[in-house]
């Protein structure tokens, strides 16, 4: 969606509101600058600390969403083939997702000596680094090496899961051309997480764990393009508020509530008043980026032995200093790391791939 005429407004809201979210979740949660901000601004900074990490349900909901509407744009079971897919969504997450990773590494050992709690370059190895490289990491119960990371890896999964349902009821459905079947499948696991995955914290490393935030966006897409009639939609929506009458779950909770929204803003009945496009944009790369910058502000506020109220200085400038690195990291990172992607996945893996795998299927 480059131009303007294709953008999603209220889409580019959530996505650009979720990622400053999530910065000033982790300002508050690390360091000197933490200490400094629930010193002066106890209430801001508590709410900020245990509820801005549930901003990263707006990545879930909006992530069904928009895999939705590139995997099965009118219901269908699947419009695209499964390798190129999957490894374009690998190399445009793992790419720039690794680049960070090296920087933050980087920023650890010279921070090291004076944040040990926050940084330490030696306790890591190869394996776990192979590990973050492939995503696998929250899987392989290696510790994260950034924060996010675990988010990274299942974003994966979850497209991976998408994927490989619709495919599913492609190949296997006696009715592949039913546009009702491919949502049907979808909304039944997100049901399934909703009501059994859900709770049981043991997997919330898998995509089964978070599958019901994702699923529920991708059921706007399908109410939109109206192959999810709005009772179906409804009854998937009461379903899940049974679900949470159940056990409540803040952060299902909040998934639930965005659906709405996002299902009223589709409808048109709602539009952001501002242009979030840009930040939109480079919600990823801030999501990023903003790590390795909260670590060498809160090294330079615990050596210079500021005040409060510097320190919290310090914080508002690392916040400005990641929007803005987000912004040069999108485009010197992300975009030559996404075309590259697309080039190499649409030309290998679009032809030969593709016949390879319509081979093994067909034995």
């Amino acid at each position: 969606m480059s131009t303007a005429s294709r953008r999603l407004p209220h889409v580019d809201a959530l996505k650009a509101l979720a990622a400053q979210c999530i910065v000033l979740h982790h300002l508050v949660s690390y360091g000197p600058i933490s200490r400094a901000a629930h010193g002066l601004l106890p209430a801001l900074a508590g709410v900020m600390h245990d509820y801005g990490r549930m901003a990263v349900q707006a990545f879930l909901v909006v992530g069904g969403f928009l895999s939705a509407r590139a995997l099965s744009p009118r219901g269908q079971a699947l419009a695209t083939a499964v390798p190129a897919a999957l490894a374009k969504r690998y190399l445009r997450l793992t790419l720039p997702f690794v680049a960070a990773l090296l920087l933050t590494l980087l920023v650890s050992a010279v921070v090291a000596p004076v944040l040990p709690e926050l940084a330490n370059p030696d306790d890591w190895s190869t394996g776990q680094l192979l590990a973050h490289a492939t995503l696998t990491h929250g899987l392989l119960g290696f510790e994260s090496l950034t924060v996010g990371a675990w988010y990274v890896a299942v974003d994966l999964q979850l497209f991976a899961l998408l994927l490989g349902l619709l495919w599913l009821v492609r190949h296997f459905s006696l009715h592949p051309r039913q546009l009702w079947l491919g949502p049907a499948v979808v909304l039944g696991l997100a049901l399934g997480s909703a009501w059994v995955f859900n709770l049981d914290p043991s997997l919330d490393a898998t995509a089964l764990y978070f599958f019901a935030s994702y699923g529920l966006g991708a059921s706007v897409h399908w109410l939109g393009a109206r192959t999810l009639r709005p009772w179906a939609f409804g009854v998937v929506l009461l379903l899940m508020a049974a679900a949470l009458a159940l056990a409540w779950r803040d952060r299902l909770a909040l998934a639930l509530a965005l659906t709405l929204w996002l299902a009223v803003a589709e409808a048109g009945h709602l539009r952001p008043g501002r242009n979030w496009s840009r930040w939109a944009n480079e919600s990823y790369a801030l999501f990023l980026i903003h790590f390795p910058v909260l670590l060498a502000g809160n090294a330079l506020a615990a050596l210079s032995a500021l005040p409060d109220w510097a320190a919290l200085g310090v914080g508002a400038l690392c916040f400005g200093l990641s929007v803005h690195l987000a912004g040069a990291f999108h485009r010197w990172v992300e975009c030559p790391a996404t075309s590259w992607a697309n080039r190499w996945t649409t030309g290998w893996l679009g032809t030969a791939g593709s016949r390879w795998w319509a081979r093994r299927l067909t034995r």
